[in-house]
């Protein structure tokens, strides 16, 4: 027990021993160590004028289900004039359109371009702020798409569009707001990893008879001219055509109150069923002819022919 004890003693005398060598090795450290002298304001960072592009605007362009071949060329005909786009699955036209703002948000896009068909017949285009909106929904005709035209206008994918407006846009607030969310959509953000660092073809929107006439044309140069003057400068066609008619626009993403609705639309619907009665009132036209006819020769009969029974 002696012994025991006796080495405990030394074994806790060597322990204190060792921590007093450490605290003095760490003071004599400190000592040696320059003195920090801490700045209360440090000088504000300022950030560069000509660093990366900080427009992060992407546009979801996606289709719906049974939308047919002439509506999904257009899309992707779209979609070529848009470098900043992403595209997905085709979605349910029965499921809510709130998915869609998932789906949006899931892809990191602002924007979205949604083509919806019905019927296999009519074009629906929904240009939708997500995920707060605002939104409008058009009603797609007159429907040409790049390989329908053929056109000679050529301009390099990827490259950054002139938008150009007509003066009417400004006239009301509904066109104004129009021009504003197709500004955003269709404007190629600057130095997008995916643009060219260039301008060679103009998207125009024009407003007439209440609709959106939306062409692409590429700026062709005259090679034969020496400067580049605005004279030297011609437009040509590439494709593709649409007409966008306005039906209603909505404060939120797909939904919400409704801030403007178009007065003169006609849905194609009440088209399609005022030719079947126009084709029906030719039908009961011809039928009232022959019942006139029937009546007319009832009233009016024939005298009987002196010589008819000649032969007999």
């Amino acid at each position: 027990m002696a012994k025991r004890k006796a080495t405990a003693a030394a074994d806790a005398g060597e322990q204190q021993h060792g921590k007093q060598q450490r605290k003095a090795g760490q003071q004599q450290r400190k000592q040696l160590q320059p003195a920090v002298v801490e700045d209360p304001a440090p000088p504000p960072v300022v950030a560069a004028s000509n660093g990366g592009w900080k427009n992060k605007e992407k546009v979801l362009v996606v289709g719906s289900r049974g939308i047919t071949y002439r509506f999904r060329h257009l899309m992707l005909d779209i979609g070529q004039l848009l470098p900043h786009c992403k595209r997905d699955a085709k979605m349910d036209s029965k499921s809510e359109r709130g998915v869609i703002n998932e789906v949006a948000d899931l892809k990191g896009c602002s924007s979205v371009l949604y083509f919806e068909a019905r019927k296999h017949k009519d074009l629906y285009l929904w240009v939708a702020k997500s995920p707060s909106g605002p939104s409008v929904k058009f009603h797609v005709t007159n429907v040409h798409t790049l390989e329908e035209l053929k056109l000679s206008g050529n301009h390099l994918r990827g490259s950054r569009p002139v938008l150009s407006f007509d003066k009417s846009f400004d006239s009301e607030p509904h066109t104004q707001l129009l021009k504003e969310m197709l500004t955003q959509v269709f404007a190629t953000p600057k130095r997008h990893h995916k643009s060219k660092p260039f301008f060679d073809h103009v998207i125009s929107f024009s407003l007439a008879d209440g609709r959106i006439w939306l062409r692409n044309y590429q700026v062709q140069p005259d090679p034969e001219a020496k400067k580049d003057v605005a004279d030297s400068i011609s437009l040509v066609e590439v494709g593709p055509r649409a007409c966008l008619n306005p039906i209603k626009m909505f404060a939120g993403s797909f939904g919400g109150p409704v801030i403007y609705e178009n007065a003169g639309y006609v849905s194609p619907n009440a088209i399609r069923s005022m030719l079947k009665r126009q084709q029906q009132g030719k039908y009961v036209a011809k039928v009232q002819s022959r019942e006139q006819r029937k009546a007319h020769v009832a009233a009016n009969p024939l005298p009987k022919d002196q010589l008819g029974g000649v032969f007999k």
